[in-house]
């Protein structure tokens, strides 16, 4: 019985911030030295990203705000609201952001309405409430009061997975459920001015965003590829409990990313693949000529250069997570449900029998390493 990912959809935030125009503001910034000022050009001309979005309407860098409390435009000031009042945003831009996924994942799934959803799964590292998110989207989605539902709260980049694990468990278990997983992150709410290079690097890179799939093992025809979940597997690398993690702090969530992450993903990486390419015989003694597709968390551009680098990937298939971290950043655990999203509609499955094989992998606290095998398929009629 195959559990399939039959639609992902995603949702954004109205405001632009193009990468240039944001690294003047925290350029400029008082109290920045010298040193913090050159990290920051060197941190946002590396990126590689080009645009990304926020629900903080003041960065628009256009529009004066009456009672500004993130950016004076009139000073050029970053200013440093309480946690309080970054979570109530949060509460707020979250919920639109989750329901708007939702409702998109809905209306793009043939033979699914509302009332079939069975389970609900949220995702998010950047924001709490309670009743939360998946209550949320019970009501504003019209699903049964009845609906399971189930939040995965602060576990960082990687969360999409254990989601997606859970999904696939639910249906195995049921083969008529249907799961709805929606991932919202608001990463900018937590972004400050500072000469720290963890803080600077999260600030040149992270982003807002939300992703929701269906997840189902129903058999109903399909428009469009589906994506059918194989196989998970999670390792925790020897090192790198202290280079990346979040904690709470009187301004927000602190953002801890190392400048070594990527040597720590470079070095452990082919190991913590492992125990995924062994499930199928053979598929781990050439990874990159045998599975098609890859699905890379872009958790900034060095990382992708490191896994290209180290799995011996090509450029293709490093182009679905360079574009999603060109055109959105890094909206932590929502990101690898975009790039995945990408790789679904990217054009036709080229294996018709059988399928494309799909790796997938985000970086997390811990360090963690999740890893998911899929395959992708063609539409298929009823």
């Amino acid at each position: 019985m195959a559990v399939s990912v039959r639609t992902i959809q995603t949702a954004i935030p109205a405001t632009v911030l193009r990468q240039p125009q944001v690294r003047d503001v925290f350029a400029s910034q008082p109290g920045l030295t010298r040193l913090g000022t050159r990290l920051v050009s060197a941190s946002f001309d590396g990126s590689g990203i080009d645009t990304r979005y926020t629900v903080i309407d003041e960065l628009t860098l256009d529009t004066q705000t009456e009672h500004p409390q993130f950016f004076d435009l009139a000073s050029g000031s970053l200013l440093a609201p309480s946690t309080k009042v970054r979570n109530e945003l949060y509460i707020e831009r979250a919920s639109a952001l989750y329901v708007e996924a939702g409702r998109r994942a809905l209306e793009a799934v043939e033979g699914i309405a509302a009332a079939d959803v069975t389970h609900v799964v949220t995702v998010s590292c950047t924001g709490f409430f309670a009743p939360g998110p998946d209550y949320v989207l019970v009501r504003q989605l019209g699903l049964a009061p009845s609906t399971l539902r189930y939040h995965v709260g602060f576990m960082g980049c990687y969360a999409a997975f254990p989601a997606l694990r859970m999904a696939k468990s639910f249906c195995e278990a049921d083969p008529d459920a249907v799961v709805l997983v929606v991932s919202a992150e608001l990463c900018t709410l937590h972004v400050r001015s500072s000469n720290e290079p963890d803080q600077i690097v999260a600030s040149s890179v992270f982003a807002d965003g939300a992703a929701a799939a269906i997840v189902t093992a129903r058999n109903l025809p399909s428009s469009s590829p589906v994506l059918d979940l194989d196989a998970f597997e999670s390792v925790l690398t020897p090192v790198g409990e202290e280079d990346m993690a979040w904690k709470i702090g009187d301004e927000g969530f602190e953002m801890i990313l190392s400048s070594y992450v990527p040597k720590i993903i470079d070095q452990h990486i082919s190991a913590a693949l492992e125990p995924l390419l062994a499930r199928e015989p053979g598929l781990g003694d050439a990874p990159q000529d045998s599975i098609a597709h890859w699905a890379i968390h872009p958790g900034g551009r060095s990382i992708l250069d490191k896994v290209e680098a180290k799995l011996q990937l090509s450029e293709a298939q490093l182009v679905p997570s360079r574009g999603v971290l060109r055109e959105y950043g890094n909206m932590s655990s929502a990101t690898i449900l975009f790039v995945l999203k990408a790789i679904m509609e990217a054009g036709p499955v080229a294996d018709a029998a059988s399928g494309d094989r799909v790796c997938a992998m985000a970086f997390g606290p811990g360090l963690t390493v999740e890893t998911g095998l899929m395959t992708l398929r063609p539409a298929r009629e009823a």
